[in-house]
């Protein structure tokens, strides 16, 4: 058993389970995607630890715990749909492809698009589309999707255009708030133009970045 199985396997036991963390499907595909692949080479040894890590172009690759719960909030199945903003690293998208059908991830940096999809091709992970676009505007000719998962901070309106490619029961998890007071929102699309929103806990993410056209609509 290699170093970096074991330290995946003590970052599950003491940094995801023990916050509350109980999915199984979550807590094995946490197991087994390599984060210390999707990080830079001398950063490796920290992949593991309890904290963001930076991958250039001034992003960061979430906190596995963070990565984890809002994962567990999409509450998956295995043959869901699933719509990312803000694809990174790739991470948040490998692992997702663990517990969904088909992952579709935007990100609008060129050289993060690009590495992330060298990476999860090289790892294996043929289950995630990159597109390099803006993410405010969703993934339109791939809509409807069963869960979306954006890892930016919404102003306090979340953009229009993910409720209308969210799917009958589906459910949009999204940061909402300025970025010194954001919460992590659970949104579920319970019929045409109604939605059940929960507030899951408190969160801190780079701000959503593209077109705010939608906020003066």
């Amino acid at each position: 058993m290699s170093d970096y199985t074991i330290a995946r396997r003590r970052m599950v036991e003491r940094q995801i389970q023990a916050r509350g963390v109980r999915d199984p499907r979550v807590l094995d595909a946490m197991r087994k995607v390599p984060r210390h692949k999707f990080v830079e080479e001398g950063l490796a040894d920290q992949a593991y630890s309890d904290y963001p890590l930076p991958i250039g172009e001034r992003q960061t690759i979430s906190q596995p715990y963070m990565v984890a719960a809002m994962s567990e909030a999409l509450q998956l199945q295995g043959d869901e749909k699933v719509l990312e903003v803000g694809t990174g690293s790739g991470y948040q998208a490998a692992i997702l492809s663990l517990l969904a059908e088909e992952v579709f991830s935007l990100e609008r940096i060129p050289e993060l698009a690009r590495r992330a999809r060298t990476i999860l091709n090289q790892n294996g992970f043929f289950k995630v589309h990159v597109r390099l676009t803006d993410g405010t505007y969703g993934w339109e000719d791939e809509a409807p999707f069963d869960g979306i998962l954006v890892t930016a901070g919404a102003p306090p309106e979340i953009p229009p255009t993910y409720l209308q490619q969210l799917a009958l029961g589906g459910r949009l998890v999204i940061p909402v708030g300025e970025r010194s007071s954001q919460v992590l929102k659970r949104v579920t699309k319970m019929a045409a133009n109604d939605y059940r929103t929960e507030d899951l806990f408190e969160c801190r993410f780079v701000p959503l970045v593209g077109d705010r056209g939608w906020k003066n609509a």
